[in-house]
């Protein structure tokens, strides 16, 4: 992910610099369950309202938890499907506070009723993040329910003013891009302080046809960059995240020197080059419904091994596997592209599963960039 806020701090107050380290081990993206009561056209879990078989019981689950602590996991976010959904899911919240573990719920918001909110406020979670894809029509047609607008819209509510720590989680797709701006505006009307915006990746449902334009891409972090400008400028204490597309990095560094000058450049590079960009395989996990370990949740198609049947901390250091092998090298073994691309100790390559998705390649260049080529330092003819 791009704390874009982050940096920004930092271009306004070097004082603020974050200093990167080595984390103690992956954040791991947990999928309590398949079963969601949407069926939204991106998934990337295949998610439905149907009961799904190699579901673990809860005693089980509890005792994954001892495990990741043993991999010195920190943080876990409880994904689905809709980990609501899970009757048992507050109460492994619950445990994983109580070993000291952060705690972030991600959910479609139309289950945060007034019991579900209380329950998260007495489990304590760190963040709640619900989705908002667009206003009301667009955001019912994605999630193919109507009334799944105001459902989360209300559920939402719910959470903030019951004190949770909110946030508004968006994907953009070509479906959704014209939204941005209007969903940004939901910040302002519903008093939320935290947006996360997610480039669409190739898995589940959520496939290729379905990205955006490449322009579009460009247009959306425009709108981030210059709000999130703006927002530390006028001492607004917000927070701006993008993720799935580690390009976005690179698309600062051009913003911060077409904007603010080769100087924001000169503070900003020091600081995306120790953040390395993609961290699918070295600081992010997934384990899905059934135990399966994941490079992240977009490698659903892709298996490293089985929490229930064999440690978790092996499965993640085990460079056995070649796309581990590859994902913990550094540089990445990238081909096209990528290989050539001035950003790469920037932005790690991207993320490799939409090559992989489209090409069988995971090292091939990630069609999902948005840079030209003379943005990026190629030669056309090198190239080709």
């Amino acid at each position: 992910m791009l704390r874009i806020t982050r940096y920004m701090k930092a271009l306004a107050d070097p004082s603020s610099a974050p200093v990167h380290g080595t984390p103690p081990g992956p954040v791991v993206i947990w999928n309590l369950t398949r079963r969601c009561n949407l069926a939204c056209r991106h998934c990337y879990a295949f998610a439905a309202d149907a009961q799904f078989t190699g579901e673990p019981e809860t005693p089980v689950m509890l005792r994954l938890l001892e495990d990741l602590k043993a991999a010195s996991v920190p943080a876990l976010i409880l994904s689905g499907g809709e980990p609501l959904v899970h009757p048992d899911v507050h109460a492994i919240a619950a445990r994983a506070k109580s070993m000291g573990f952060h705690v972030a719920l991600s959910s479609n918001g139309t289950l945060l009723d007034a019991q579900a909110v209380d329950r998260c406020r007495e489990v304590g979670y760190d963040y709640v993040g619900v989705s908002i894809d667009g206003l009301r029509a667009t955001h019912d047609h994605f999630r193919r329910r109507d009334g799944a607008f105001d459902e989360a819209l209300d559920g939402l509510r719910r959470a903030r003013d019951a004190g949770l720590p909110v946030g508004l989680r968006f994907t953009l797709t070509h479906e959704t891009a014209a939204d941005l701006p209007a969903v940004l505006g939901l910040m302002d009307s519903e008093g939320v302080d935290r947006f996360y915006l997610s480039h669409l990746n190739y898995a589940g449902r959520g496939q290729r046809r379905d990205r955006p334009e490449l322009d579009s891409a460009r247009r959306a972090l425009e709108t981030l960059f210059m709000r999130c400008w703006a927002d530390i400028q006028a001492g607004r204490p917000r927070t701006y995240v993008t993720g799935n597309n580690d390009a976005d990095a690179a698309y600062l560094l051009l913003w911060a020197h077409r904007v603010l000058g080769e100087a924001a450049v000169d503070t900003l590079l020091p600081m995306l080059r120790s953040w390395g960009g993609n961290a699918s395989g070295l600081h992010v996990a997934n384990i899905d419904h059934r135990g399966g370990v994941h490079p992240d949740t977009m490698w659903d198609a892709y298996t490293l091994g089985n929490a229930y049947e064999r440690p978790f901390g092996a499965i993640w250091a085990d460079t056995s596997d070649p796309l581990m092998a590859g994902l913990k090298q550094q540089p990445r073994p990238v081909t096209g592209r990528c290989a050539g691309c001035g950003f790469l100790a920037v932005c790690g390559g991207n993320t490799r599963s939409r090559a992989w998705q489209q090409t069988g390649d995971p090292w091939a260049e990630d069609p999902g960039c948005y840079l030209t080529d003379a943005e990026i330092g190629l030669d056309q003819a090198v190239v080709a």
